[in-house]
C-alpha cells in the first residue's frame, strides 16, 4: 500500500507541474477571458485517459504503473475543480454565454476525446498486434 501511495504522490507531482506549465502557457497566449488553459489540459487528459485505458486493457501493465499514470499524472493534470471555479466566476461576472459554452465544450468534447483515445488505441493494437506496442 505504501508503494502505491508513493506512485500516486510522484505521479501527482508530475501531473500538477504539467498542468501548471501547459495551462498557464495556453491561457497567457490566448489573452482571453475564456479559460482556454483549463480546457486544453482537460481535453489532453481526456484523450490520454481514453487511449491509455484501452491500451492497458490489452497489454500487461503493473498496477503500480496504472496508479502512477491514472491517479497520479492524469488525476493531477486534469482539473474539474478549476473548471468549476472558472465557470462560477464567469457566472458571477454575468458572462452567461461564455460560462455555458465552457460547460458544454469541456463536458462534450472531453467525452468525445475519451472515445477517440480508446478508438485510437484499439486501432494501433489491431495494426501492431495485441500487446506488442
Amino acid at each position: 500500500m505504501i508503494i502505491k501511495l508513493i506512485y500516486v504522490v510522484v505521479g501527482g507531482g508530475v501531473g500538477a507541474l504539467l498542468r501548471y506549465l501547459i495551462s498557464g502557457f495556453i491561457q497567457k497566449q490566448s489573452e482571453s477571458l475564456f479559460p482556454y488553459g483549463t480546457l486544453a489540459v482537460n481535453l489532453i487528459g481526456a484523450i490520454a485517459i481514453g487511449f491509455l485505458w484501452e491500451l492497458f486493457q490489452n497489454t500487461t501493465v503493473s498496477s503500480n504503473i496504472r496508479v502512477f499514470i491514472f491517479m497520479g499524472i492524469i488525476g493531477a493534470f486534469t482539473t474539474f475543480s478549476t473548471f468549476s471555479l472558472e465557470t462560477f466566476t464567469l457566472l458571477k461576472e454575468n458572462q452567461y454565454l461564455t460560462a455555458f459554452i465552457n460547460v458544454i465544450v469541456n463536458n462534450l468534447f472531453c467525452i468525445i476525446l475519451v472515445f477517440t483515445g480508446s478508438f485510437a488505441a484499439r486501432f494501433l493494437l489491431k495494426l501492431f498486434g495485441k500487446g506488442n506496442l
